[in-house]
């Protein structure tokens, strides 16, 4: 018979026992996934098929959150500052995370110790573009011109210190240090509209922003910036191919935690998503992006973006990029 001494002695376990099962019980709240980009655009696509993923798989809702500003650092600063229990997530593009760093001389984050990255979900090369009347077919004849006629070929990028202008400078320093002249515009489309105007002579952009234009014949592709040819570009080469190493530039999407998620949060959270975007309906979105599916491990994914951050330092270094 359950006595009063007894029935007290097992009411008084209860605030002890409960809170550790319910932290068991993980997701037992709504998710907020952190976009530090504005809705629409490529990062908010990709994070929205993590939400819905993740929200599918996990049982639980996901929130996106757009926190928008300073090129992307508002919203992983906001993510830094978050408890880590795996409620709080973002999505982090490349720029962001191992670009900035070396540009910004102070940043809200330290992409190093701030986060726990989860996975890399995909990398979405670039694709080097010329304008169809500037007389070259190949980047070794376009590094031939460059060579010739030094301080003439000029190039766009979407402004000062974006990706784009980066892996413009990459192959710049990779192709022999060519004296080619930088006009930074403000966004992909008008640099992307006077390059087919014959306003400048070649632009790097990424692959679902000039894919309309290469197949309408409007521009010329010359190399796509992966270690594989892009499926949506078969016939055009690598840099590697097309006679330049090491002159890879991918955009990364990456989910990140708070520094110090538990570890059998972090494990539920990747194994999840990574299970998730290798079905087709997930795999169909990242292919129609121009991305790559790399879906790698947390340890993995912390290499991959430090080894990223480390070349894109020594490519600021040396081609002397300063924000403006």
């Amino acid at each position: 018979m359950l006595t009063r001494r007894t029935a007290l002695g097992i009411a008084a376990l209860v605030p002890w026992v409960s809170p550790a099962w319910s932290q068991d019980r993980y997701p037992s709240q709504p998710v907020k996934l952190i976009v530090p980009f504005p809705a629409g655009g490529p990062t908010d696509l990709i994070g929205r098929l993590v939400a819905r993923l993740l929200q599918d798989h996990l049982g639980a809702s996901v929130i996106v959150e757009n926190r928008t500003g300073a090129a992307g650092t508002i919203g992983l600063g906001a993510l830094a500052q978050s408890q880590p229990d795996g409620y709080t997530l973002a999505i982090s593009a490349s720029g962001a995370l191992v670009m900035l760093p070396h540009l910004m001389p102070k940043m809200p984050f330290d992409s190093v110790k701030d986060f726990t990255p989860l996975t890399v979900i995909t990398a979405v090369p670039q694709v080097l573009t010329v304008r169809k009347d500037l007389g070259v077919k190949s980047v070794s004849e376009l590094v031939a011109m460059a060579k010739a006629r030094p301080g003439k070929v000029s190039f766009g990028t979407s402004g000062h210190g974006t990706s784009l202008h980066l892996a413009a400078e990459l192959f710049r320093l990779r192709a022999g240090k060519i004296d080619i002249v930088h006009v930074p515009y403000r966004g992909v489309a008008p640099a992307l509209t006077d390059l087919m105007g014959g306003q400048i002579d070649m632009l790097f952009g990424d692959i679902p922003v000039m894919l309309p234009q290469i197949k309408a014949g409007t521009i010329v592709p010359l190399a796509v910036t992966a270690r594989v040819r892009s499926p949506v570009l078969p016939d055009v080469p690598t840099m590697a191919e097309a006679g330049v190493a090491d002159a890879e530039a991918e955009t990364i999407y990456a989910l990140l935690a708070p520094a110090g998620l538990p570890a059998a949060r972090l494990a539920l959270l990747h194994q999840t998503l990574v299970k998730a975007l290798r079905e087709p309906d997930a795999t169909r979105v990242i292919a129609d992006q121009g991305g790559i599916l790399v879906a790698n491990s947390p340890e993995e994914s912390r290499a991959y973006i430090a080894a990223e951050s480390r070349k894109w330092a020594e490519v600021v270094r040396l081609a002397e990029v300063k924000m403006q």
